[in-house]
């Protein structure tokens, strides 16, 4: 018997192209991606790289820095790779600040936002809606957790938003040589426990009165040892 319909190719359905028009009601999104890891990870290297990759392509990208360790409107690595990017302020609109740049013809492909464990939730909600209805991509670089060993609220928000999460697969070691995972706040040779949860300073030391921080596993973060030697070198300013 002939089918009711002979010009459909009943293995069409099995096809791996859409038909025409098929995905006309999917709108094209772009991605909220956070990558996350402690200290000395590489976290800002990799940021630089990711926009030096997309720029090679013809792609336009705008550099967010909150509290960078510099003390300026940077992004810094620790092996000396920088970019000047712009200082995001508490209460800024990232959204505002797009819609700036499209107002003075400006093309805006892609985010990067350093040091996004200091963006506040609704700054990370903005980001999410920039990605939905703007069609960035926005690749969000931080710590997960503060000196307490809590999390940041900006990336406890990224985290329960962002479409893509990258641990940073670069090993940070503690002095005992087994993984770091902790970023101990270091006062005076002790690891402190309480505080501001803001405070920038670099993991080196100067003089012992000075704040620093250090990576350490779980169990040393716990009992507060700081291993046999210091950590030497010049701590950068905190304002």
């Amino acid at each position: 018997m002939e089918p009711d319909n002979p010009a459909q190719d009943p293995t069409d359905a099995l096809s791996p192209v859409p038909a025409a028009g098929a995905g006309r009601a999917l709108s094209p999104t772009g991605r909220l991606r956070f990558f996350f890891g402690p200290m000395d990870c590489g976290k800002s290297t990799l940021a630089l790289q990711i926009d030096h990759n997309q720029a090679r392509q013809g792609r336009r990208g705008l550099l967010l820095v909150r509290h960078d360790r510099s003390g300026a409107p940077t992004i810094s690595s620790r092996m000396g790779l920088a970019r000047t990017a712009l200082e995001v302020h508490e209460g800024m609109d990232l959204r505002e600040v797009v819609r700036d740049r499209w107002a003075r013809g400006a093309r805006v492909d892609y985010l990067i936002v350093d040091e996004a464990q200091f963006l506040s939730p609704d700054q990370v909600d903005q980001l999410a809606e920039l990605a939905d209805d703007a069609q960035l991509d926005v690749y969000c670089f931080g710590l997960a957790t503060d000196f307490r060993s809590t999390l940041f609220p900006g990336s406890r928000r990224l985290f329960e938003l962002a479409d893509e999460l990258h641990a940073i697969q670069v090993e940070v070691l503690c002095w005992c040589g087994r993984p770091g995972r902790f970023n101990a706040r270091v006062h005076d040779g002790e690891v402190v426990r309480a505080g501001d949860t803001v405070l920038v300073a670099d993991t080196a030391v100067v003089v012992a009165d000075e704040v620093r921080y250090q990576v350490l596993c779980r169990t040393h973060y716990r009992t507060g040892d700081l291993g046999p030697a210091t950590v030497t070198g010049r701590q950068l300013s905190l304002t």
